[in-house]
């Protein structure tokens, strides 16, 4: 673990900054926000109109003078400046007030793996943007890891699978180190851009911003599996003639739509278990895959992942908010690190 448990122990509060939610936990106090990453901007003015749910329902519904913007991109702040007055507007006054009153603020914050030096400086420069004094970074795996109840002090090999909006992250885990990890960048955002474009393409219909990710689950039935209905009717709106328009769309042809991006997530599984030592690979085959994060819930993607690699696979309690329970579980001490005796003699 790149932060020791010692230093985690004296935060007071943990963000998780995702593209698609941002999340804050607050010690002694739980999870505080859970709203989405969108802010709205009145451009004439620079004034802040909406920030999380309320911002997200503006997404191609505004006047021409009101930006909807996204500060944080595939887990790393794009625009700093935006993500410290959009974290001040979701954390409330109140709120802010009494973090105010700590005479050393600290703060933990989750960065994807392999984040490069200057994502994990925009990570910081948002935290002390809020008053922190002093910012620990911990990697996102590790943090999901504890989140999902994983022993990742242990001696013995974890698999973890962080299915985000704009990435997947896959690492196995020992000694409460990361052993061998890719990243790759194929998340919920690029399964919900197949089934856009496999509608403008095959049916010439464009579909409402909001309505990508009801659709695919709707599409589904039984998830990404030839259960389910054969076809669905969709509303959207004809490319060629602009107007309102309902088709039957076929169900099978969406599958193979969307397997083509999960493709690279199996590949990436495939390498984290090429690049990890055979004794770590043999205790995996027991325990298998856990898979975190929003994209996650995405129906079938579990028994695909079985039929694919052939090992368990089994999905956290609360996969969407495990980085940052697990940062919160680290806040309030409730992770003990392994003690070696040393040898006698």
């Amino acid at each position: 673990m790149t932060v020791s448990l010692e230093q985690l122990r004296r935060c007071h509060v943990a963000v998780d900054l995702g593209a698609a939610r941002t999340r804050v936990y607050v010690k002694g106090a739980g999870l505080v926000v859970d709203e989405p990453s969108v802010a709205a901007v009145n451009t004439r003015t620079g004034a802040l109109i909406a920030v999380g749910t309320f911002a997200e329902r503006m997404t191609g519904r505004t006047p021409d003078y009101i930006r909807v913007v996204r500060p944080v991109s595939g887990g790393t702040v794009v625009d700093i400046e935006m993500a410290q007055r959009m974290l001040r507007h979701l954390l409330g006054e109140k709120l802010r007030r009494a973090l105010r009153r700590k005479p050393r603020l600290r703060a933990a914050c989750c960065t994807p793996h392999d984040a490069d030096p200057l994502a994990q400086r925009a990570a910081v420069e948002t935290m002390v943007g809020l008053g922190a004094r002093r910012v620990e970074l911990v990697d996102t795996l590790i943090a999901a890891a504890v989140g999902c109840g994983l022993p990742v002090e242990q001696p013995t090999a974890t698999m973890i699978m962080v299915c985000g909006a704009a990435a997947t992250q896959i690492a196995v885990l020992s000694l409460g180190s990361i052993v061998t990890a890719e990243r790759i960048p194929v998340g919920g955002e690029a399964i919900d851009h197949a089934v856009v474009q496999h509608l403008r393409h095959t049916h010439e219909l464009m579909l409402p911003s909001q309505a990508v990710r009801p659709l695919q689950l709707a599409l589904h039935g039984n998830g990404i599996t030839p259960e389910g209905p054969p076809s669905t009717l969709i509303h959207g709106l004809d490319v060629a003639t602009g107007l309102a328009r309902s088709v039957h769309v076929d169900t099978a042809a969406v599958r193979d739509a969307i397997h083509t991006p999960l493709t690279a997530v199996l590949d990436g599984i495939g390498k984290v278990l090429r690049d990890c030592p055979p004794d770590l690979v043999a205790d995996l085959t027991d325990r298998g895959i856990m898979m975190v994060g929003g994209s996650a819930l995405l129906p079938g993607l579990d028994q695909m992942l079985r039929d694919s690699t052939g090992m368990p696979v089994a999905i956290a309690e609360r996969p969407d908010v495990c980085a940052v329970l697990g940062l919160g579980a680290m806040l309030e001490g409730k992770i003990a690190p392994m003690v070696l005796n040393p040898l006698a003699g």
